[in-house]
């Protein structure tokens, strides 16, 4: 029988309201041991929580969620309680010294729900994105796939695969028969789609990009304003700022969101061939790493000398415009002209390079899944052997049944649900 978990699923204390929940077999004890009684299931009862001595720990509302029909797919309940830490104490170490209870492990709320059932791992997927959300877009991709608006797709792709594998073994089981010889038009005409449908996927804008946001990299030669613009669009003092050439020595990110889409800044050390110490060219050599990285490059070097595709950044208009005559944006750190004219363009470009907003995108793992999937059928030509064709589908729908977590390992669940807040 497995173990009765609880855990605090509200915000740590102190605050107005904890929530302390408890999923298991054993919920219902829970309440009969601290309230007295399971009151009816699904409404709020207001009782009086005491400990094993009779002491009174709080006043609180209780529910008493009957399983399968819950959040984990097992009973459950909730003490709604005031939120001091003392009190929230007071109820765990109450609820640990209960028989086959213990504390929840990071989590193991969702992955209870995943094991039962109530959700699938695309699904799971999206809630750990939805808890780490910083920004509009990202909560709302994360809601999207939380609330299985990816798992209603891969579900639709994979009965469109079912039917095909209907259409294959009539051939295989009445082949022989008048009416039965040979795969219809459609069937390849499906196929044709299902593959294309597959290829749009794939080549999206994945969920990390949107998850980690999109990286821009300020380079350029020594003292050409990379860490006063970077100051500049951050808002703050992060990088110094000095007339000595090679002040920056080493990558200096910020994770910031302009208009709701995420951003990693990177400042770097300048750029340059001669008269750079040991310690400077290490970090010369990270800056041509970030280089490699970058989604945007903003180049306040020479103009046309910077990567190909860099925007060419003139930072210093309130003195001059750096002998750049086309430049993409022209600003100023010291005065902030030009700032807003960048990021509005930085979140332009951006929004091309992210997912739609509201759209599930697929993430690295669903993405290797869907690759399968279009190998599989990718294989599959007109005038094949039926049997090998049917094996080919076969093999498509395991893919998809991967990319929902119908067959997972023990591995890839416990680095998933592991990054989960204890009480999620």
């Amino acid at each position: 029988m497995a173990d009765t978990i609880f855990a605090l699923s509200s915000g740590a204390p102190p605050a107005a309201i904890g929530v302390v929940r408890i999923s298991g077999p054993a919920a219902a004890n829970a309440i009969e041991a601290l309230a007295g009684g399971l009151p009816e299931a699904r409404h709020a009862s207001l009782r009086t929580l005491r400990d094993g001595q009779g002491r009174e720990l709080d006043r609180v509302l209780v529910l008493w969620f009957p399983g399968p029909r819950t959040a984990t797919g097992e009973d459950l309940a909730e003490f709604h309680c005031h939120g001091g830490r003392a009190v929230v104490d007071a109820i765990e170490s109450t609820l640990g010294k209960l028989e086959e209870f213990r504390r929840a492990e990071p989590g193991e709320f969702t992955r209870r729900a995943f094991a039962n059932g109530v959700i699938d791992l695309a699904e799971a997927e999206g809630l750990g994105d939805l808890l780490a959300a910083e920004t509009e877009l990202q909560r709302q991709a994360a809601q999207a796939a939380a609330e299985g608006g990816l798992s209603q797709k891969v579900d639709g792709w994979r009965d469109r695969v079912l039917h095909l594998s209907a259409l294959v073994e009539a051939v295989l089981d009445f082949g022989d028969e008048d009416d039965v010889d040979a795969l219809p038009e459609m069937f390849h005409v499906e196929l044709s789609q299902l593959a294309s449908e597959w290829r749009d996927a794939i080549e999206a804008p994945r969920a990390e990009r949107l998850r980690d946001g999109i990286r821009v990299v300020l380079a350029g030669p020594p003292n050409s304003g990379k860490s006063s613009l970077f100051n500049a669009l951050l808002d703050e003092g992060a990088a110094i700022v000095s007339e000595e050439a090679g002040t920056t020595r080493d990558v200096i990110e910020r994770p910031v969101a302009f208009s709701g889409v995420p951003f990693v800044l990177v400042d770097t050390a300048g750029l340059r061939e001669e008269g750079a110490g040991q310690i400077e060219q290490i970090g010369i050599g990270r800056a041509r790493d970030e280089l490699a990285k970058a989604d945007i490059v903003l180049w306040l070097g020479g103009e046309g000398e910077g990567p190909d595709g860099a925007w060419e950044i003139a930072s210093r208009c309130d003195v001059d415009a750096d002998g750049k005559t086309c430049p993409d944006y022209v600003v100023s750190a010291v005065t902030g002209a030009g700032v807003s004219a960048l990021t509005e363009g930085l979140v332009a470009q951006a929004r091309s390079l992210l997912p739609k907003p509201g759209s599930a995108a697929l993430n690295a793992r669903q993405g290797a899944a869907l690759v399968d999937a279009l190998d599989a059928i990718g294989g599959i030509l007109e005038g094949h052997d039926a049997l090998l064709t049917a094996e080919r589908l076969r093999l498509a729908r395991l893919a998809l049944d991967r990319l929902l977590g119908r067959h997972s390992t023990e591995d890839m669940l416990e680095a998933l649900f592991g990054r989960f807040c204890i009480g999620k």
